[in-house]
């Protein structure tokens, strides 16, 4: 009976060796999946980025004319109101320096209103 049941233990042996075995190529497969899943994720996360960067740039150079247009918009606009501005200081100059020598000089003597009240 030695004989059979040494024969039975090597059997148990055997299968627990292959029982082994087959764990670790499981283990090894897992990993291997793991990885070949992390590769793929960052080729896709790679092509994602490449493809926004490209709609970026596009989107940037479709605005950039326009940006350069409303610039020129601007500058002429602010041409116009400075040009306005420096006509309407041309024309009214001389009243507006007429009016304060006017007030400078022709003085009336009066009494100043708190004085008015004070004497009253």
């Amino acid at each position: 009976m030695s004989a059979q049941q040494s024969q039975s233990i090597q059997t148990l042996l055997e299968a627990e060796k292959e029982a082994a075995k087959t764990v670790q190529q499981a283990r090894q497969y897992r990993v291997q999946k793991l990885k070949d899943a992390r590769a793929q994720a960052a080729k896709e996360i790679e092509v994602y980025k490449r493809q926004k960067e490209d709609e970026f740039k596009a989107f940037e150079a479709s605005h950039a004319g326009s940006t350069q247009t409303a610039q020129t918009a601007v500058d002429q606009e602010t041409e116009i109101k400075l040009q306005e501005i420096t006509d309407a200081y041309n024309k009214n100059k001389d009243q507006v320096v007429k009016k304060l020598l006017d007030r400078v000089v022709l003085v009336k003597p009066e009494l100043h209103r708190n004085l008015k009240k004070a004497q009253a």
